[in-house]
């Protein structure tokens, strides 16, 4: 799948060369609530025709060398398929790109994550997780790959410490969870009420005094973040979060401030949408990472 077909107006590179490397990963098997997200990178490639290829503040987007590995479609089994997915993961990495993966559900998030924190040993590395749930659950619904999981496999990673996590937006808790974060006090996690409360100024000042001092940061964005007004179209919306103008700024600053060197974007779930709302938010989101990218290029 040639990104010179999609992201239009955006330069066509070869992993090696590119700025930015994309990589679909369209699996929803682990959802425990409305599934779809498979078909979000497909869709988000689609509407991605439709979109200028300059930052909502003007930023010609154009210099910007992508490259679109396209989709890696689950044929197997499950654990064959997370093994998969954790190799062509690392080996974007290796190409020296920086790494942006379209989910599929948040379970993704645990083979991916895993390649990023096994290409950067034993550097230690750092997690934001942007989301409505904190997904620290060691198992859930009898499954430790659970989308409820991600973040408890990324802490068994060796190079990870609870104290280089951040969760933001979290306001939907499992007991587990809760009894989780009480333990650790020394876990970074901002709930959607206290980024109301605080304000994002504040929050950013927080994230990036808890993350200071790594040199690799993934950046983990759930679009059920956004309040369902935004993005209706996800699996397990929970009212009461972010706006699409508040994830927007959070990203943007957050790739400003940190050493994000792989992000991924989960859980748009087109067949629950109405009128491309959650997938033109997460577009909208994709496109100021690249303004981004395209900002700490010129640096």
């Amino acid at each position: 799948m040639a990104a010179k077909k999609y992201w239009d107006g955006l330069k066509a590179g070869a992993p090696e060369n590119s700025d930015l490397a994309i990589m679909g990963v369209p699996f929803d098997g682990a959802v425990s609530g409305g599934r779809g997200a498979a078909e979000a990178p497909g869709r988000l490639r689609e509407l991605s025709k439709k979109i200028s290829p300059f930052s909502e503040e003007g930023h010609d987007l154009r210099g910007l060398i992508v490259y679109d590995r396209g989709d890696l479609v689950f044929v197997h089994d499950w654990e064959s398929y997370y093994a998969e997915v954790e190799e062509a993961a690392f080996a974007l990495l290796q190409s020296g790109s920086t790494p942006l993966f379209l989910g599929g559900d948040h379970s993704v998030t645990i083979p991916l994550s895993k390649a990023f924190a096994r290409y950067y040993h034993p550097e230690p590395v750092g997690m934001v997780h942007l989301d409505a749930h904190s997904d620290l659950m060691d198992m859930y619904c009898g499954q430790k790959w659970s989308h409820a999981c991600p973040q408890r496999r990324f802490l068994e990673q060796e190079n990870t410490k609870i104290e280089n996590l951040f969760l933001v937006g979290i306001r939907e808790f499992e007991a587990e969870e809760v009894a989780f974060w009480k333990d650790n006090p020394e876990l970074g996690l901002v709930t959607a009420r206290r980024y109301a409360r605080d304000g994002h100024k504040a929050v950013m000042e927080e994230m990036v005094s808890a993350l200071r001092g790594l040199s690799a940061v993934y950046l983990s964005i759930d679009i059920d973040i956004l309040d369902p007004a935004y993005a209706p179209g996800t699996g397990t919306p929970q009212a009461g979060g972010l706006s699409t103008r508040e994830l927007i700024t959070l990203v943007s600053d957050t790739m400003r401030r940190l050493p994000v060197k792989a992000v991924d974007l989960v859980e748009v779930a087109p067949p629950l949408d109405s009128s491309d709302l959650t997938s033109r938010a997460a577009l909208k989101v994709i496109y100021e990472i690249f303004a981004a990218l395209v900002s700490l290029k010129g640096q």
